[in-house]
């Protein structure tokens, strides 16, 4: 008789962009033409410098284990990184090296979170952020984010967090925000450092994002007085140096939160393997140039998608302040047909058309809050993009194959 699983193990549930990839693949695998604009990843290859590192250090065999903290010389150039970029004075001591950024999210969650604790999570969110909350038995609380607000976190609800909740412990901030595109300002960092400075509060800063801002730039509550001390923020390379498949991140916090995540990579994951390392480390040092040019043709995409999509009846589309994904209201379009946002996004994909679809992502796979909108990330050519805005005009009016697939897929009736 096999043991049956945790209730945690049971509650787990796939990453709904990875789930949505895999049913794309399959259909391209039959031959279906696919419009991929459901899953994060950039389509630029990785920085030149950053292979040629990775080669030559699997020819000089730094193929064995490092330090689990990281590589003292990357750990040297991310500090420099985070001074220089965005005005946070750290050092080596400071950095923690993962397998990407997402892992920090379990790590920060063990280092703070005792059960019952509350956490509050601006929503729509990020996916995996419950999971690990859950994971430590604590409670996230959510706050809705609001599009008349420029997806903006409001301090009015911090303040409600702090006071009505009986064991508020941490605050999970996105900036730039996935699945949104909004972005906090600098006077909102402020303004929520101020308020939690001193209290026994923990922050997760995720940034991911933090090279794709199109309006303003970026900042971290990191480099508030004081926020040392309080909060952990996580970096990517799969954004902005077109690494996803390479599984590099790394943390900024306190030298004692360093030390104790160092334990639990240490105790988990042993190390990142330090070849990775060192192509990323080349990509910070050597690969700015390419880097921002790699955004600026980002920017152009979700300049193109956005007056596109604002184009089609029913989109109500804000211009993102940031990142690669295009956030519109379709709420109307909705209600109108009957059907879910999520079901919208796969009708797109799967029953408007039987040689041609596109894939894209309900909002609520971000949490309720995103019950009416859909995301599409910007992660093909231009070309790619301009078909599949033309796409969806067509396919929205196919009032019979939607009512066809909504027979079929019941679950998507609204």
């Amino acid at each position: 008789m096999p043991v049956p699983l945790s209730r945690f193990a049971r509650s787990l549930t796939n990453e709904s962009a990875f789930s949505v990839l895999a049913i794309a693949k399959a259909l391209k695998a039959r031959g279906k033409d696919v419009v991929e604009l459901e899953i994060g990843d950039s389509p630029f290859e990785t920085p030149a410098a950053a292979k040629a590192s990775g080669i030559s250090a699997i020819q000089a065999n730094q193929t064995h284990y490092c330090p689990s903290p990281g590589l003292p010389e990357f750990r040297q150039a991310a500090a420099a990184f985070v001074k220089q970029e965005f005005g946070i004075p750290v050092g080596p001591e400071n950095i923690a090296v993962g397998p990407g950024a997402k892992i920090f999210e379990q790590f920060f969650c063990e280092a703070f979170l005792e059960p019952d604790d509350s956490v509050l999570v601006f929503s729509p969110q990020f996916p995996t952020y419950a999971p690990n909350i859950h994971r430590r038995g604590a409670r996230m609380v959510t706050s809705d984010l609001k599009q008349s607000h420029q997806f903006r976190p409001e301090i009015a609800a911090i303040e409600k967090f702090l006071t009505t909740e009986k064991q508020p412990k941490a605050i999970f901030l996105n900036s730039p925000h996935n699945p949104t595109g909004g972005v906090t300002t600098e006077q909102d960092l402020r303004d929520i450092a101020d308020l939690i400075r001193g209290k026994n509060i923990a922050v997760f800063s995720d940034e991911p994002y933090c090279h794709m801002v199109w309006e303003g730039q970026h900042h971290s509550l990191l480099a508030q007085p004081g926020m040392i001390d309080q909060c952990l923020a996580a970096y990517t390379f799969s954004k902005s140096y077109s690494m996803s498949g390479w599984r590099l991140g790394f943390a900024v916090a306190s030298a004692e939160v360093t030390e104790a995540i160092g334990k639990m990579i240490n105790t988990s994951v042993s190390c990142t393997p330090p070849l990775v390392q060192m192509a990323g480390l080349n990509a910070l040092t050597r690969e700015r140039t390419e880097r921002d040019r790699q955004m600026g043709l980002f920017h152009e995409k979700v300049q193109l998608l956005t007056a596109g999509l604002s184009q089609i009846e029913g989109f109500q589309t804000l211009p993102p302040a940031a990142t690669f994904y295009v956030f519109p209201n379709v709420m109307a379009i909705c209600q109108r047909l009957k059907i879910t946002s999520h079901g919208l996004a796969m009708y797109l994909l799967e029953g408007a058309d039987d040689q041609f679809g596109v894939a894209c992502l309900g909002g609520e796979c971000f949490g309720a809050a995103g019950a009416g909108f859909l995301r599409f990330s910007c992660a093909e050519p231009n070309e790619r993009l301009q078909q599949a805005i033309d796409f969806i005009s067509v396919a929205l009016g196919r009032r019979d194959r939607i009512d066809a697939y909504l027979a079929t897929h019941p679950h998507y009736r609204l």
